[in-house]
């Protein structure tokens, strides 16, 4: 589906975490709806580098980008001398940031940090010299606990991935305030989809739970997961906020969700519809009580304001759209 109608043959594209989830899609987006863009995609790509949680510190995979016909650059936005390189060697007008260490888990503060507060600023400064408008991935975990439905200016963030995300959104809001780029945060809530299979167990539930079913697994539930409720938001609808972000009637930092709350069992219930299996579910007792958030829902007011953004999916029609999907994951990574 194409987003925007304007032209950009000619214009160059960088996009960091580009063989991550998300990034790998907008870089699809881009070579079936604008072939005449030169998209750059910048991953560090996965390696054998693990956190103390045991968990990888890149998702990002070549299986990701197969298909992609771009340039690609492997390396860290850590590293300034390959940031320098970009300012000199290319003249880009877009750029994309997901490249972000998003382990909610991890521990290492120093890392986060570094990698998701002060390589942003980094980049903030090569888009403004490049005069580059700005589309980064902030996220719901700004927020916390704060009670639903979430509302930019109410963050309570609890880890410090939440911290580095907030972060970002204040850096950005001193850049806005003079500067002539569009600078755009976009705060994701529960994202699922198409490319988010090499995230691991950090992958979404509604893919998790499809292969508990299709491995013939009964899928395992906290008690009263009818009353646990998330704003799950699917990745084409991502992919819309962030291209009507190249050209929002404000910056500004917005959220991405669909604006409804469904719950766990609702994701179960359509994958056994949809998979084709009858599997009765099984009910644990939640160990995360007072630690948990029990409810999220985006407010997408000021979304639908500033970017014209409209969520096109609803959880039915998503999950029917990924079913394919999951099955293939499951017959050629899974078994």
């Amino acid at each position: 589906m194409k987003y925007i109608e304007d032209d950009l043959k000619g214009k160059t594209i960088l996009i960091t975490g580009g063989a991550g989830f998300i990034g790998s899609n907008l870089a699809f987006y881009f070579q079936h709806n604008h072939p005449f863009a030169k998209v750059v995609v910048l991953d560090s790509f996965r390696s054998g580098e693990t956190f103390s949680n045991g968990n990888l510190k890149s998702f990002g995979h070549f299986k990701n980008l197969i298909g992609f016909s771009g340039e690609i650059i492997s390396g860290d936005i850590n590293d300034k001398d390959l940031l320098l390189d970009l300012e000199i060697n290319y003249k880009f007008d877009y750029i994309f940031h997901e490249a972000a260490i998003s382990d909610t888990t991890a521990q290492e503060q120093d890392l986060m940090i570094k990698t998701n507060v002060n390589a942003y600023k980094d980049l903030l400064e090569l888009a403004l010299r490049h005069d580059a408008n700005m589309i980064y991935a902030s996220s719901a975990a700004t927020y916390g606990n704060a009670k639903s439905p979430q509302i930019v200016g109410r963050e309570a963030p609890q880890n410090v991935y939440g911290f580095s995300k907030l972060s970002m959104d204040n850096i950005s809001r001193e850049y806005i305030k003079s500067s002539d780029i569009s600078i755009v945060g976009l705060r994701y809530f529960n994202v699922y989809g198409r490319g988010e299979y090499f995230k691991n167990t950090t992958a979404s539930m509604v893919l998790q739970f499809g292969h508990q079913l299709l491995a013939g697994k009964n899928p395992k539930l906290f008690e009263d997961s009818d009353k646990i409720l998330r704003d799950f938001i699917y990745i084409e609808d991502v992919i819309q906020a962030n291209i009507k972000a190249m050209h929002p009637s404000e910056s500004g930092i917005y959220n991405v969700g669909t604006g409804k709350a469904r719950s766990f069992q609702d994701i179960v219930d359509i994958l056994q519809k949809e998979l084709g299996t009858t599997l009765e579910c099984q009910y644990i007792p939640n160990p995360f009580i007072g630690s948990y958030q029990f409810h999220t829902q985006a407010d997408i007011s000021t979304t639908k304001e500033a970017l014209c953004y409209n969520p096109e999916y609803e959880m039915e029609d998503a999950i029917k759209d990924y079913a394919s999907e999951i099955k293939r994951l499951y017959e050629e990574e899974v078994k």
